[in-house]
């Protein structure tokens, strides 16, 4: 049987937008992927003239609003992943859980703690954070006010972001992906 090398790297990956549920909890703010529904029609949907990016939740679903509920389950989730021999956890930042619409000029506090205790739960169990600074997401704001990616302001949002997650974590993050 062959085996890794020596610091390779076993693991696992997810996307924020995609598993954390608590997508109104800790002061996060509404992103593009909340506001996208859930089913194989999704993208027709979005890309028609008259969609309004709003919670329409009676006329559609929202999967990821619930997600696995990594918000709320993080510590067992990353204990399986110890068990599982993970030696790396490659997860997302929300974008909108640290800066709820986008353009604030403070970060949400309670967002960037939700992050540092799923690091230090990670570290707890020698498992190396790899962290994707944005994973197809921003705030809903951003999108709405902005008209997003083409709108050159979301540049300096965009820096702000990754300045704030990069000075935070630089210490404990050795792998970052944009």
């Amino acid at each position: 049987m062959t085996e890794f090398p020596k610091g390779f790297l076993w693991g696992g990956a997810t996307a924020a937008n995609q598993l954390e549920g608590g997508y109104r909890e800790g002061g996060k703010g509404l992103s593009i992927a909340d506001a996208l529904p859930g089913g194989p029609d999704r993208f027709k949907i979005v890309t028609q003239p008259d969609f309004n990016w709003s919670l329409d939740e009676k006329k559609y679903t929202y999967p990821n609003h619930r997600g696995i509920d990594h918000y709320h389950r993080f510590k067992e989730d990353i204990a399986l992943f110890a068990k599982m021999g993970f030696k790396c956890y490659r997860f997302s930042i929300a974008w909108s859980r640290i800066f709820p619409q986008g353009d604030e000029t403070e970060p949400n506090e309670a967002g960037l703690k939700f992050y540092d205790d799923v690091i230090a739960e990670c570290l707890k169990y020698d498992i190396e954070p790899v962290i994707t600074i944005s994973h197809y997401e921003m705030p809903l704001y951003l999108a709405q006010h902005y008209g997003g990616w083409k709108n050159k302001s979301l540049i300096k949002f965009y820096e702000r972001f990754a300045d704030v997650v990069l000075t935070r974590y630089h210490k404990q993050v050795k792998y970052w992906m944009t």
